[in-house]
């Protein structure tokens, strides 16, 4: 269920510390129940997600066409993290940087930044944007349970990654990332009953 952005925005995450300058492109609740200790195994499912993330019909096709555009040039490694912009890891307080950052992805460009006990921040950048995805780990609201939430941060590179963003934006929120999270429900469910 996509979320407002206070829903990110007014917990005590660590990667306000870190984010001041991107914006929240999206806050999403995961359908993946658990308990205190269910986040370890949250973390690793999005880290060896499959880069195309099961994603059928027409969001399957979209991802499928980014990847592409990826490959023609807009995923370079010199419009990379460390290379275009520096990873959000120099910013990081000592406690951070001394600690776990977190799996390596196994498909999905991204390169992990830190991990806690409740929320793991992960980065990518390329031609269109700098990207920040981050997982928490929420209390529910009705009951002792706890449950994921995602959220997207992003700084735009320049006009050209604006306008990207700006034409990816319907497409995301009403065909890939409604998709994107029965798919993480359906696997969560799968492995518990595993």
């Amino acid at each position: 269920m996509r979320l407002p952005g206070h829903a990110h925005g007014d917990r005590p995450w660590r990667i306000h510390e870190l984010t001041g300058d991107f914006t929240l492109e999206d806050v999403w609740a995961l359908p993946t129940p658990g308990g205190p200790d269910g986040f370890g195994r949250l973390v690793d499912s999005f880290a060896n997600a499959g880069s195309t993330l099961s994603l059928h019909g027409v969001p399957g096709l979209l991802w499928a066409i980014r990847e592409r555009l990826g490959a023609l040039g807009w995923d370079r490694p010199e419009t990379g993290i460390d290379a275009r912009v520096p990873s959000l890891r120099h910013r990081l307080p000592d406690d951070l940087r001394d600690g776990d950052p977190g799996p390596e992805f196994t498909t999905l460009p991204f390169r992990s930044t830190y991990r806690t006990d409740d929320e793991w921040a992960a980065e990518m950048a390329n031609q269109t944007v700098h990207g920040v995805l981050h997982l928490g780990w929420v209390p529910d609201d009705d009951g002792p349970g706890y449950h994921g939430q995602l959220a997207v941060l992003v700084k735009p590179n320049g006009w050209f990654g604006r306008l990207y963003m700006a034409g990816i934006a319907p497409f995301r929120h009403w065909l890939v990332y409604p998709q994107l999270m029965a798919n993480v429900g359906r696997s969560w469910r799968a492995a518990k009953h595993a």
